[in-house]
């Protein structure tokens, strides 16, 4: 199975996936926004045709750790996307946050180091985004199995 990844703003939805050993992600489209239920359902068409069962909501969280407006549209957008996934009975798919603070200037830097133009740059900084969300997700994962396994068993003091 694979992971999907999902940058929500106002204008477009980056979208990433990750490859089937979810070691890598790779940014694979941008998605003009055009209602709720609408987007949802593209990215239920992606989940379905990359055989996910993992969707990666970027939250943006402010500086502090607190809400922000934004915050709470990706929350709502969190709650229309579980409730269409049920609706068309798409089961075993879990819906996780990841922090997304820094993505977005991440994401930017990456692309003036590949010496990507400022337009082409306004075009594709959403899905570099999700790709950064997601590969931090997975970098995380594999480090919470690796440590699990690695954790001394419990010796008795004598």
């Amino acid at each position: 199975m694979r992971a999907i990844s999902l940058d929500v703003g106002d204008k477009t939805i980056g979208v990433a996936v990750s490859d089937p050993l979810m070691l890598t992600a790779q940014g694979i489209t941008t998605i003009d926004r055009i209602g709720i239920r609408k987007d949802c359902d593209k990215v239920i068409k992606m989940i379905k045709e990359y055989e996910c069962d993992t969707v990666v909501i970027g939250l943006p969280l402010n500086l502090d750790g607190g809400d922000s407006v934004q915050t709470q549209k990706v929350r709502d957008f969190r709650t229309m996307l579980e409730n269409k996934m049920r609706s068309t009975a798409i089961k075993g798919v879990t819906c996780v946050f990841q922090d997304e603070r820094f993505t977005t200037k991440i994401a930017e830097s990456v692309l003036i180091d590949a010496d990507v133009s400022r337009s082409k740059r306004k075009d594709v900084i959403d899905k570099q985004a999700a790709v950064i969300i997601l590969q931090s997700y997975l970098d995380r994962q594999r480090f919470l199995r690796e440590n699990e396994s690695e954790q001394p068993e419990d010796q008795d003091n004598e």
